[in-house]
């Protein structure tokens, strides 16, 4: 039987008027306290599996102070909140901070007892012991797994390293090319000179020529200084191209010329600069279909593919999700100061299942999520993302079944993406597919 100690100050007795009746037809033993001196006593005073909190009208310290107080109870209970004006930013805070939910004041009795069953469901997961993970380095990233399709990609990365040969990654969002692209680069003879990456996608139109080939002094408004550009900065080492597909035709004429006479121009300039760098360039798109729809240049397309690399998605990889998880759990777990040593039946499954859209990197995400907002010493299904756990829940502060506007919707969507990356901003505008100005100013919008 679930042993929940309900605390409600401020004048709000009253909160938890029909929680009795609704915990004893759950099978819950439910005791209520008016104040937090007598809360703390009886965390000290006795082992209880929830506390159910209302928060006052500084919500937010509140929240800080019940994750702080709760660490450190005796068999580690699980805090659920409950508050008069939820908000956006404060489910995020608290799901961040792993509570088990936010409900909304007055209590609801569906919502009550959806908060117990996720409670529940996390005492009946089975620890499986997380895998022992052998890892190649690559600089400071790591290349991880042992399935078939990986197997294919290392061969050909041997074979094609220690070459000058061009090479062509492709691959979906997150599936690792930039790691790739290193992996040659450190294996291959130009190892001791510069890597140099630029994301062709991520760099405005206007300034990505600047960018690659240098400006002179007064080449444009702006350009108070002579700039080198990512083909200089290469000399003697590779550039990485990624996202070669959102170059203008224009551009790609320049590219082509520069990789076929080996020579550059900076804007603004009339010296040829001759360069000596490997090109490597990836992309999560078909080149042969931008191609016929007359969006990339054929012959530029024959220059990058020399040899072309095709990463696998990681629904293809098989076991190597597991191998990953445990990688990237022990990895998270030594930067926060954490053990993980196990992930629940329950966690796994979901990740089995998940749809992996965003690949190793959208794991990644949700393993330093899990990692962070894990109470003891295994990743439990809880720890994951609403959209992996399956719940849909609603916005806290509109009724239930209340149909919601556009800009809810996406301040709602918005919101789940942050809480997926640990609010890692970057990792979310390219989630999401807009820029990370456009992101951090729509975070302001809604109050994120």
């Amino acid at each position: 039987m679930l042993r929940v100690l309900a605390v409600a100050t401020e004048g709000a007795a009253g909160v938890f008027q029909n929680i009795k009746q609704w915990a004893a037809q759950a099978d819950v033993e439910f005791e209520s306290v008016p104040e937090l001196p007598l809360a703390v006593r009886q965390l000290a005073a006795a082992r209880w599996d929830i506390v159910l909190a209302v928060l006052g009208e500084h919500a937010d310290g509140d929240l800080a102070w019940w994750v702080d107080a709760l660490r450190g109870a005796a068999g580690s209970p699980r805090l659920i909140v409950a508050a008069r004006r939820p908000s956006m930013g404060l489910a995020l805070r608290a799901e961040r901070l792993g509570v088990v939910d936010l409900l909304t004041v007055p209590l609801r009795r569906d919502d009550f007892e959806r908060a117990l069953g996720r409670v529940r469901s996390a005492a009946s997961e089975v620890p499986i012991p997380l895998p022992e993970v052998k890892s190649d380095a690559v600089g400071q990233y790591m290349l991880v797994g042992q399935s078939a399709a990986m197997l294919e990609v290392y061969k050909l990365m041997a074979r094609v390293a220690p070459s000058a040969a061009t090479v062509l990654i492709r691959g979906d969002s997150g599936t690792g090319k930039e790691v790739v692209a290193r992996a040659i680069h450190l294996n291959g003879p130009r190892a001791a000179r510069p890597f140099v990456a630029v994301n062709c996608a991520a760099i405005p139109e206007n300034l990505l020529e600047s960018e690659l080939f240098g400006h002179e002094k007064g080449a444009f408004t702006g350009a108070v200084a002579r700039k080198i550009g990512r083909f200089e900065q290469a000399g003697g080492g590779t550039l990485f191209l990624d996202e070669v597909a959102d170059m203008s035709l224009a551009l790609q004429a320049k590219i082509l010329r520069a990789v076929q006479e080996r020579e550059i121009e900076r804007v603004g300039g009339g010296e040829t600069i001759p360069v000596d760098v490997r090109l490597v360039a990836a992309t999560n798109r078909d080149l042969k279909e931008a191609i016929a729809q007359g969006r990339f240049r054929e012959d530029l397309y024959y220059r990058f593919a020399v040899v072309t690399i095709r990463l696998p998605r990681l629904a293809e990889r098989g076991d190597d999700l597991s191998l990953l998880t445990a990688y990237f759990a022990r990895q998270f777990a030594e930067r926060y100061g954490k053990r993980i040593t196990a992930i629940s039946d329950n966690a796994l499954d979901l990740l089995r299942h998940h749809n992996w859209v965003g690949n190793v990197r959208e794991l990644r995400n949700v393993i330093e999520r899990a990692t962070i907002v894990a109470t003891d010493e295994m990743l439990r299904a809880e720890h994951l993302p609403e959209e992996l756990r399956g719940e849909e829940r609603a916005l806290p502060d509109r009724p239930q079944g209340a149909l919601l506007t556009l800009a809810e919707v996406e301040a709602r969507h918005i919101a789940r993406v942050l809480a997926h990356t640990s609010g890692q901003i970057g990792a979310a505008a390219e989630i999401l597919g807009i820029h990370r100005n456009t992101l951090t100013r729509k975070m302001r919008e809604y109050g994120l």
